[in-house]
This record gives structure tokens, sequence and C-alpha cells, in this order.
């Protein structure tokens, strides 16, 4: 599976143990997202767009309105980084 940079950077993140915090508008659809570290910094490369191919792609999932995390298949598809090893 093809993976930009910036969505690799973010499910990165998301298996380490971070989460994506979103806002809906009125109509419920998600305006604003926001990414968490696990050391609560916010990651700058977590933009509405890359979550939306994130989120198309399954590679992220929430459960009963909680915040985004990696699913089973964006751990997996995340590459080994030196952090991670």
């Amino acid at each position: 599976m093809n993976i930009s940079k910036q969505e690799q950077r973010v499910l990165h993140e998301l298996a380490l143990g971070g989460s994506i915090h979103f806002d809906r508008s009125e109509n419920g659809k998600v305006h604003a997202v926001t990414c968490y570290t696990r050391d609560g910094f916010v990651l700058s490369d977590c933009t509405l767009v890359v979550f939306q191919r994130l989120r198309k792609r399954r590679l992220i999932r929430s459960l009963s309105g909680k915040p985004y995390r990696a699913s089973k298949l964006g751990i997996e598809s995340v590459r080994a980084q030196l952090n991670q090893r």
C-alpha cells in the first residue's frame, strides 16, 4: 500500500500511542482535527486531508465517539522507525 510521508508520520505516532481529536460541524462532518502524541505534543503534519485519507483506507478508527487511534491494519502498514525497534 502506498502511504505518503505525512501519513507515515501520523500513523507512526498513532502506533506509539497517540490519538487524533476531532471537531464536528452542525451537519455531523469532521471539520477540524488535532493529532496528539503520547507525550501530549501536537503533531503539525496531521491535516484534514491526511486524516480523510487515513480514514478512507481504514488505517485509523474511532470507537463510540472517542478519539481516532491506529487500527490493526494501520499498525501493520506503518514502516519501522528507529525509536520503534
